[in-house]
């Protein structure tokens, strides 16, 4: 890992979390009413952690940077990164947590319990230090890395961005997707995945991606070829993180040199790699069942339950 005069390849800022899993045979419909979870369990969650964990296991230098406080959730997402040996500056403040409710199938709600907001901008000439000495700058959704953009593009160097459900007209997302190289996004809101990627090509973006869930992923290129890759064959124990990691692991890819095809199956691995695990990645599978609880005093259940 870099030390703080070092480098790192990747820089990401964006969210760390600390989540509460609630697996449920359906998702609730909006009326009272009362279900029983099937299974439950805690963990760490945040787009930016999930990109930081798969990059760190693919060998890729990589500096997190994400806010958390000094409670008791905060504290485990900070030991539970250091113990996967992710490298972050942690900016205190408030730290976020989601309630997610899923189904096996993948179908999920995110209830944001707590999200901090954007820093004080003290450390902002270390970050441009880092970000100009970075390969690609990674800003995740969030109100520090939207305060940090004209800083990131400043720098020069190349910024990609995941708008994660995005519908194609929310003005939350225009300043990430106007600063972008690379885009990232899902299917989930957008009638035509491949007219929006078009759309961001037209606008300046080098690359731009769709994942389409057990369909795989689609891209179109700089030269407005499109590219298709199948998901792989894996049994789903979780859907959380599998995004984050298939950016991962196309931008490792990238950035040694592959093609686009090439790259998008080395996203389509990374990402099958996390849908095993009912972590952001399996880095946290033993982490996560051996780290103290900073408040108990004792190891959790790696079950969780």
């Amino acid at each position: 890992m870099p030390s703080s005069s070092e480098s790192a390849s990747v820089v990401i800022v964006g969210p760390a979390s600390w989540n509460t899993i609630v697996v449920l045979d359906r998702l609730p419909e909006p009326v009272p009413h009362m279900q029983f979870a099937e299974s439950t369990w805690e963990t760490v969650g945040g787009t930016s952690a999930g990109k930081a964990l798969s990059l760190t296991a693919l060998g890729r230098t990589v500096r997190l940077h994400a806010t958390a406080g000094t409670d008791r959730e905060g504290a485990r997402v900070r030991e539970a990164l250091r113990a996967a040996a992710v490298q972050v500056d942690w900016q205190d403040g408030v730290t976020e947590r989601h309630l997610n409710l899923m189904t096996r199938e993948g179908a999920r709600v995110s209830l944001y319990l707590a999200t901090p907001g954007e820093s004080t901008g003290v450390h902002d000439l270390s970050m441009q230090e880092q970000m100009t000495g970075a390969d690609v700058v990674v800003l995740d959704l969030a109100a520090e890395p939207l305060r940090l953009l004209p800083l990131a593009r400043s720098t020069g160097t190349p910024i990609w961005v995941d708008v994660h459900d995005y519908d194609g007209s929310a003005d939350y997302h225009r300043p990430f997707l106007d600063a972008a190289e690379a885009v990232f996004c899902n299917a989930d809101r957008l009638d035509d995945p491949v007219a929006f990627l078009r759309s961001r090509i037209a606008a300046g973006a080098r690359l731009a991606v769709c994942t389409l869930g057990a369909d795989g992923a689609v891209a179109v290129d700089e030269d407005g070829t499109v590219h298709r890759v199948p998901a792989e064959s894996v049994e789903v124990v979780d859907t959380n993180g599998a995004g984050d990691a298939f950016l991962a692991g196309v931008l490792d890819a990238r950035l040694d040199g592959a093609g686009i095809p090439d790259a998008l199956r080395a996203g389509a691995r990374s990402a099958a790699s996390v849908l095993r695990t009912r972590h952001l990645h399996p880095l946290l599978d033993a982490v996560l069942g051996s780290v103290p609880d900073p408040v108990l005093g004792s190891a959790r259940d790696p079950e969780g339950e």
